[in-house]
């Protein structure tokens, strides 16, 4: 799974590097997001963190993606790249409101399974038509141990869990799979329209099945024009499991146990827990 992940790309920068159109203000002035999501989204961008960085982006946060659209006023037009802010936690288009421009509170669809997201009814529609990318510098997952201090006396064994950081030692961003959605509350006259996403996985691969069984899914540049393709479902070999070559480009290192709270947020997250700058060695 991926339920936390690293981040420090400015979305002006980004249109840029993939001369796209950059909707994130947009969105903003828009008031994109949901009730409780402005404090998260304060938290993504406030401190002395560079714009667009956030070393602890958690499930509901307002976060940047890749995606290629017709515009509205001429959608036989050729599709265009842009980058847009959505929620992290992808909201169906059939949810109900639960008050007035406020969808209904669920299961926190924050993954979906590559595998079986286009048999189910919360993701089939977006795997057709709403596919985007989250860039992102890495993710955090936790290998969970036995806890060294005993079982304890509970009827649970204790465990102990070591944060990790999985990302490409040569610094280089890493764009993952994802989809997306179009809320609104059909009950109002004039509906803002809410959008939000989730990020797919898979079986993880090679060393890394060491720290957990799930990876986000990784997407490679030469597949993006077909993943992004708002006019035709996604081919079916782009939700197989990523290649060990692609995997082997990704090294996982051991973190500080700050990145366990969300209220933590800056670069020493990405410190190596023991201190050193070295890339620790899955063996």
């Amino acid at each position: 799974m991926c339920g936390r992940y690293a981040t420090t790309t400015d979305p002006g920068r980004l249109a840029v590097e993939l001369d796209a159109i950059d909707e994130t203000e947009t969105a903003r002035e828009r008031g994109g997001g949901t009730a409780g999501d402005d404090a998260a989204d304060a938290t993504a961008t406030s401190g002395d963190r560079p714009p667009g960085a956030n070393y602890n982006v958690a499930p509901t946060t307002q976060i940047v993606t890749v995606v290629d659209r017709h515009t509205h006023e001429d959608p036989a037009d050729t599709p265009s790249r842009r980058i847009r802010r959505m929620r992290w936690g992808l909201i169906p288009h059939w949810t109900k409101a639960a008050e007035p421009g406020i969808p209904v509170k669920g299961k926190p669809l924050f993954n979906a399974r590559a595998d079986r997201a286009a048999t189910l009814p919360s993701f089939r529609d977006a795997v057709k038509y709403r596919r985007c990318l989250v860039p992102m510098d890495g993710w955090y997952e936790w290998l969970v141990e036995p806890d060294p201090a005993g079982p304890g006396k509970g009827k649970k064994p204790r465990v102990v869990k070591h944060p990790y950081f999985m990302s490409r030692p040569d610094g280089e961003r890493l764009y993952m799979a994802g989809l997306w959605s179009v809320w609104r509350d059909r009950s109002l006259d004039d509906p803002e329209p809410l959008l939000s996403c989730t990020i797919l996985t898979t079986d993880a691969i090679g060393d890394l099945t060491r720290i957990h069984d799930r990876m986000p899914l990784p997407m490679p540049r030469e597949h993006w024009a077909a993943w992004l393709d708002p006019d035709h479902p996604a081919p079916a070999e782009l939700l197989a499991p990523p290649t060990e070559a692609l995997v082997a480009e990704i090294a996982a290192r051991p973190v500080s146990t700050l990145v366990n709270s969300v209220k933590n947020n800056g670069p020493e997250l990405l410190a190596p827990a023991d201190g050193t700058a070295e890339q620790a060695t899955l063996l």
